[in-house]
C-alpha cells in the first residue's frame, strides 16, 4: 500500500478521529432525517415553516441522541438525567431555535418563489443554522456529556488499582 493510504488508515484509527467520524455519521443521519421530515411536512402537507422546523427536529433529535449515546461515545448504562438527557435537550433547544428561526425567515424571504423552491430554500437554510452549532455540540458532548471523569471511574477501569487495563 502507498504511504499516504497508511497514513490516512493509521489517522482514522486514532480513538479521537474515529469518534469524530462516527459523530460525523450520526450527525448526516440526522440531516437526513431532518430534511426528510421537514420537506414532507413544508412540501406535501404544507405546514408552516416555523412548525415544520419544530416537528423535523424533534423527530431527528431521537435517533441522534441514541446513535450519540451509544455508538459515539460508547454510552450503554441507563441515561443520567442531569449530566446526559437535560443537557442533550438544551443543546437541541437552542439548535431548534436557530433552526426554526432560520426557517421562518427563509419563508419570508422566499414568499415570491414557487413552493418547491421555497420548500428547498426553508430546507436547506435549517440545516445551516444546525450545521452553525455542529462543532459546538461535538465539543460540548465529547467535553461535558458523554466524558469519562478520571473520579467517576471504578479504580480498576482507570488504572489506579495496579491491575493491567
Amino acid at each position: 500500500m502507498s504511504s499516504l493510504v497508511l497514513e490516512v488508515r493509521d489517522r482514522i484509527a486514532r480513538p479521537g478521529t474515529k469518534k469524530f467520524v462516527k459523530y460525523s455519521a450520526v450527525s448526516v443521519v440526522a440531516v437526513l432525517v431532518t430534511a426528510i421530515t421537514q420537506t414532507i411536512c413544508l412540501g406535501l402537507f404544507h405546514v408552516p415553516a416555523g412548525w415544520s422546523a419544530v416537528i423535523a427536529s424533534a423527530v431527528a433529535a431521537v435517533p441522534s441522541y441514541v446513535l450519540n449515546r451509544r455508538w459515539v461515545w460508547g454510552a450503554s448504562s441507563r441515561s443520567h438525567f442531569l449530566k446526559e438527557v437535560l443537557p442533550f435537550w438544551v443543546m437541541f433547544a437552542i439548535g431548534l431555535g436557530f433552526a426554526t428561526l432560520a426557517s421562518i425567515l427563509a419563508a419570508a424571504a422566499a414568499d415570491d418563489v414557487s413552493h418547491l423552491a421555497k420548500t428547498f430554500i426553508v430546507v436547506g437554510s435549517s440545516i445551516f443554522a444546525y450545521g452553525v452549532l455542529w462543532i459546538v455540540k461535538y465539543v460540548v458532548m465529547n467535553k461535558i456529556l458523554f466524558a469519562h471523569h478520571e473520579q467517576d471511574l471504578e479504580p480498576a477501569l482507570d488504572g489506579r488499582s495496579g491491575l493491567p487495563t
